[in-house]
């Protein structure tokens, strides 16, 4: 597979179309510069389809991996057309600003990526994993670790544990994991974009977790699948409620998204119940206004944000996430999305559909 560049900063411009102001797109309306930031979990799939978006339809979207809580705090701020989030927005967070919808682009997997010498497979169960990050399990030869792995020599060495030192959507999938898997985790740490990690080397965002592990011998981190696979950094085995030692895949993270969807799109899908569910699988999503006319945007950046979100969920956009270690969604979480696309407004008056989505597939 093409390896796809990881970088924290990804800026994708259609050139050839979206640099001339006077340009139109297969719309047939000015093409527009969108600008979105946030998560970095899903930063290799976005490299990908925001180029594709741009070659189809001239509008250029540059985009900034800096974090699921920056990408939110951005968008309170007006300064983006989109915000990207591996967390869902609270209640409370929600009633904190003007009305939003959540769109679902894929599904992934937050794996425990290590640097272990002589170590290439390893098993790990939540409850192990919370007592590590936990400063509780110090040695990687503990009784506990070499339990799951009896057929393997751990060495008698000092666990680095490595966790995100910015506000992050993938620290919260991990950590909504660890609370519903460790009573001891709820109580002392909770679930949070960020938590007091009481050992360890912090760093910001996936890559730079990725970054701490691989070049940190008996280090472990938490980090977007994409980024193990891209270094060749080592995962774990997890253990999910069922009993099976589970390897993230399209097939396993698909399985954790087999229960009800609500209408707006938020929920939670760690230690998932269903057989052969991987246990730290996730939506991720994008979140826009509903009201689009803010920060002096025009009607047609609105309806080309709108055309970004339908090609995401277009069946071409979907095919590639498993080419980069994502999962596509269920067809139900697509047609709630597109549904509720249909209550984004400008100045108050349902904005017509423009359905790039049906071009593309």
């Amino acid at each position: 597979m093409k390896k796809i560049f990881l970088s924290i900063i990804t800026v994708i411009v259609a050139l050839s179309m979206a640099s001339c102001g006077g340009s139109s797109n297969t719309n047939s309306r000015k093409s527009q510069e969108l600008s979105g930031s946030g998560a970095t979990f899903p930063l290799p799939y976005y490299n990908v389809i925001f180029e594709q978006f741009s070659e189809l339809n001239g509008d250029a979207v540059a985009y900034g991996g800096i974090g699921s809580g920056g990408g939110i705090r951005n968008l309170r701020d007006g300064i983006v057309d989109f915000a990207a989030s591996d967390a869902f927005l609270s209640d409370k967070e929600m009633s904190e600003m003007n009305a939003v919808i959540h769109v679902p682009t894929c599904m992934g997997a937050v794996v425990l990526a290590y640097n272990l010498d002589g170590v290439d497979e390893l098993n790990l169960s939540g409850d192990v994993i919370a007592n590590i990050f936990a400063g509780k399990i110090t040695k990687w030869n503990d009784s506990r670790i070499a339990e799951l792995n009896p057929n393997i020599t751990l060495p008698d060495e000092t666990i680095i544990p490595a966790y995100r030192s910015d506000g992050s959507g993938t620290t919260f999938v991990f950590t909504d994991y660890l609370s519903k898997v460790s009573k001891m985790w709820a109580e002392n740490f909770g679930t949070g974009k960020s938590v007091n990690f009481p050992v360890g080397q912090a760093a910001k965002g996936n890559p730079g977790v990725a970054g701490v592990i691989a070049n940190t011998k008996n280090s472990i981190g938490y980090i977007g699948s994409e980024y193990a696979f891209a270094q060749k950094i080592p995962y774990a085995t997890i253990q999910n409620s069922n009993g099976e030692f589970v390897k993230p895949s399209s097939e396993s993270i698909s399985a954790a998204a087999s229960g009800v969807i609500p209408n707006d799109t938020r929920c939670s899908i760690t230690n998932s119940d269903a057989k052969g569910a991987y246990p730290i699988s996730t939506f991720t999503w994008i979140v826009v206004y509903k009201e689009q006319n803010y920060s002096d945007r025009s009607k047609e950046q609105a309806i080309a944000t709108i055309d970004l979100l339908k090609y995401i969920l277009s069946d071409e956009a979907q095919k590639i996430t498993s080419e980069v270690h994502y999962a596509p969604l269920p067809a139900k979480a697509k047609e709630l999305s597109l549904n509720n696309l249909k209550s984004i407004t400008y100045d108050g008056v349902a904005l017509s559909e423009t359905n790039i989505s049906e071009k593309s597939k």
